[in-house]
């Protein structure tokens, strides 16, 4: 099995830590970076190579990973010399890639089966296949619904239910094949083509344990928690 780690942005939400280190590699608790722990997991879960796609920083990471042969992993490299957005570092990738592989963001902790996810693709025939994980969002405001300048409801401080990308996805190489190497892709740009031409991504519903490290908050609380966690975290790593 082939994953895919997106690790060329800069990390500008954790700064000042990312300024001299990538954000793949910030550490988690005492011992640990999140690349490190996302490659344990992926090798736990019987991948046996990984492309790394770099950019910010991207030769501390080359250096920091190598040739993956502490994972028991083969690693190898691509490097974004221009920003390409989520999925455009893929398209220079295409060639190198099989039918159907695993793609994820590089600073994610999680307990999600990564295995399953692509098993799942390659057994549902969708174009892409996304995890998805159902999170609440709080408004500290009071909203108001107006129609021809009436308020016509009020809610006080609402909390609302969404189902977000979680940044780990099942894709099919030939979901790329109309798009041109080189020129940026967006996430959002490839689904939104995939459902207007109704040939609707799979969804891929997750309700572990899951925490967006790009974000302050959950970078506070993945150290807060992961002393207590590691062992289902890293479990069969």
């Amino acid at each position: 099995m082939h994953a895919v780690i997106l690790a060329g942005g800069k990390g500008v939400r954790l700064r000042p830590y990312t300024t001299a280190l990538p954000k793949p590699l910030v550490p988690i608790g005492d011992q640990h970076a999140i690349l490190e722990i996302v490659l344990r997991q992926l090798a736990g879960a019987g991948f046996t190579h990984c492309t790394i796609a770099i950019g910010h920083l991207g030769e501390i990471i080359r250096a920091y990973v190598g040739d993956g042969s502490a994972w028991g992993m083969q690693i190898d490299y691509a490097t974004e010399e221009s920003p390409l957005g989520t999925m455009g570092p893929l398209l220079t990738l295409r060639e190198r890639l099989p039918e159907t592989f695993l793609v994820m963001n590089g600073d994610i902790l999680t307990d999600l089966d990564y295995a399953d996810v692509l098993r799942t693709h390659r057994e549902s025939g969708a174009p892409l296949t996304i995890a998805t994980y159902a999170r609440k969002v709080h408004i500290d405001f009071g909203v108001l619904t107006t129609d021809s300048a009436k308020v016509v409801a009020f809610t006080e401080k609402p909390s609302m239910n969404y189902h977000v990308s979680m940044g780990v996805y099942g894709l099919s190489r030939s979901t790329l094949a109309d798009y041109t190497p080189g020129l940026p892709l967006g996430f959002d740009e490839l689904v939104l083509d995939l459902i207007r031409a109704r040939n609707e991504p799979h969804a891929y519903e997750f309700d572990g344990y899951w925490l967006d490290i790009g974000r302050p908050d959950d970078y506070d609380r993945a150290n807060a928690e992961f002393t207590t966690r590691k062992s289902h975290l890293l479990k069969g790593a």
